[in-house]
């Protein structure tokens, strides 16, 4: 038997995997398949009007999801919390960017505005992680489903307010973005016991403990994952004061 498979826990990407076993479990649920075909498909349709940038984002945001929800990382994230943590990060941060980056300006999200959109995907984000809400994912492929639809959705919101936003409240977004997953980082790293109780029999057959576990998703959620949203924002602040010096030149 595999830890977790009689733990209790029936997480959507299965049993919690020994590491012997990890590379077998790929997950090749037909309705995700064909969601992620519908997705091609509908991108070819527009290929000709797209610009090469938008392409580009946009397959590129199909080959992190499958590496996220089809390869065995899948099955890691029911073994390990800080798998999961890695998984959290690259929706909020990659994926979502990518099908923000995916789509021309003025097909983005118009409705409401950065500072809401900030504000609700940390609220959100913050949520997924308290740990009976996280526990009730991982036990209901429903409530998972929900958990990983709208962190994507709050955070592609996020990041189409970002593009269109001006450079200083971007940069200001994106440095709020930052601290607050740093700050929930933290928390989780410092907690000194294990809140995750789906990991509570996972962890051992991959030289962790749950504490271990756990403290090295929160180290990831603080370092790595603040990285990204400090990179997008010198990015958008070089490119700004570049700009204003040009024109100080032209005038």
């Amino acid at each position: 038997m595999t830890p977790g498979a009689g733990s209790g826990w029936a997480p959507y990407c299965g049993a919690a995997p020994v590491p012997a076993e990890l590379l077998s479990r790929w997950n090749f649920d037909p309705m995700l398949l064909l969601v992620m075909a519908a997705f091609v498909i509908g991108r070819q349709f527009h290929a000709g009007q797209a610009r090469q940038r938008e392409t580009t984002c946009a397959y590129a945001s199909v080959a992190l999801a499958l590496f996220l929800f089809v390869s065995p990382f899948c099955a890691l994230t029911s073994a390990l919390f800080s798998a999961r943590v890695v998984h959290h990060v690259l929706l909020a941060a990659v994926l979502a960017s990518l099908l923000a980056f995916s789509l021309p300006r003025d097909r983005l999200l118009t409705t409401g505005s950065l500072a809401g959109w900030t504000g609700m995907q940390a609220v959100i984000f913050w949520a997924w992680h308290v740990p009976s809400l996280y526990s009730a994912a991982l036990s209901n492929d429903a409530i998972y489903w929900l958990m990983q639809i709208t962190l994507t959705g709050a955070s592609f919101a996020f990041w189409s307010s970002v593009r269109r936003a001006s450079p200083p409240s971007a940069v200001g977004a994106l440095l709020f973005t930052m601290v607050q997953m740093g700050l929930l980082g933290a928390l989780i790293t410092f907690a000194g016991t294990p809140l995750y109780a789906p990991h509570f029999a996972s962890t051992v057959p991959w030289g962790l403990s749950p504490l271990d576990d756990q403290q090295l998703a929160g180290l990831i959620m603080w370092a790595p994952s603040a990285a990204i949203y400090l990179s997008a924002a010198l990015i958008i602040a070089s490119r700004w004061l570049r700009s204003e010096a040009r024109a100080a030149v032209d005038a």
